[in-house]
């Protein structure tokens, strides 16, 4: 077992890619001599030079277009977006071309391509530069979304997009890139298409994902000491949603709390309450609990900034809460 930090781990599984299949490219802006903005990609532009660690101009829609390109040749190119919010301004590409090709070339055309980057609420980086875009994406046909909240799922869940024929967005969230875990010498990979199951329990489902993987941590853990049980799930899958381990989960705790730090209109948490109505109704005996972020522009002003996202002592009260009624 060797400890990492989450941005270590990626590294490894980027490396370990490139190294066995020469296919596999990065891009992105400042991904090659600087290393990356978060050092995902640091000494790959010594190891495999130029033509495989490329870095680009700050022209998002024209760089994803070109990698869209490029994994149709064959190639599998893992863009680096230096912040995943900057990744608006290729939202055409990744729409009309990488999540549609696929079906309108008839099958002709695979796309194996990674978008993967840093997002979400960080500390004090503006508006901009701390948005939750997997509601954004959600929407578009084609696409696998994941978002890593552990180095070992990180690594796991890169190594397995890098792999797949289709294309994937990876989330990686800006805090967590200092996380430490220690990770399997041997190589392992983790599907796209699963939720973990972090935390048994039988009296209420908490589902989460990202970030607030560790606020709800950290709230299960004040619950456990004053007796309550909850079970924690964390999607990782944002498309397609696991519903699969929700509803395992909920036919025993008849309860749902979801957690997360997109914004509350239209995010992943609404999907879900759509597909639990639509599908799993009778497994409620209370109505699911949404818990995200308010659906305002992140106020850089540190304390406005913290009031717009969810905290462990809103979790732990939600829980307590629901359980008392």
């Amino acid at each position: 077992m060797v400890e990492l930090f989450m941005f270590d781990a990626l590294r490894q599984a980027t490396d370990e890619e490139m190294d066995k299949d020469s296919s596999v490219f990065v891009l992105g802006e400042d991904v090659g001599h600087y290393g990356g903005s978060y050092k995902v990609t640091k000494d790959l532009h010594a190891k495999y030079g130029d033509l495989r660690v490329l870095d680009t101009p700050i022209a998002e829609n024209s760089f994803v277009g070109m990698a869209i390109g490029a994994a149709i040749t064959g190639l599998r190119p893992i863009v680096e977006g230096m912040n995943m919010s900057f990744l608006l301004l290729a939202f055409n590409q990744i729409s009309n071309n990488a999540g549609m090709l696929r079906y309108t070339s008839g099958g002709n055309f695979k796309i194996p391509i990674v978008i993967r980057g840093p997002g979400g609420v960080g500390k004090q980086l503006g508006a901009e530069h701390s948005q939750r875009l997997e509601a954004y994406f959600q929407a578009i046909p084609g696409l696998k979304i994941v978002a890593c909240s552990t180095p070992y799922n990180a690594k796991g869940l890169l190594k397995s997009a890098i792999q797949d024929d289709n294309p994937v967005i990876l989330f990686e969230h800006v805090l967590l890139y200092n996380l430490k875990e220690k990770l399997p010498d041997h190589e392992y990979f983790l599907p796209l298409d699963k939720a973990e199951l972090v935390r048994l329990g039988n009296q209420v489902t908490i589902v989460t994902y990202s970030r607030m993987r560790h606020h709800v941590i950290q709230a299960v853990n004040q619950l456990v000491d004053m007796g309550y049980d909850p079970e924690i799930l964390d999607l990782i899958s944002l498309k397609p949603i696991d519903i699969d381990s929700i509803s395992k989960s909920l036919k025993k705790t008849h309860k749902l709390i979801i957690v997360e730090e997109c914004m509350r209109t239209g995010g992943i948490a609404a999907e879900i309450i759509a597909q639990i109505n639509d599908n799993y109704f009778d497994l409620l005996d209370a109505p699911v609990i949404r818990l995200s972020s308010h659906d305002i522009p992140t106020p850089y002003n540190g304390t406005l900034e913290k009031a717009t996202v969810i905290y462990p002592n809103q979790i732990v009260d939600a829980v307590i809460n629901m359980l008392s009624n």
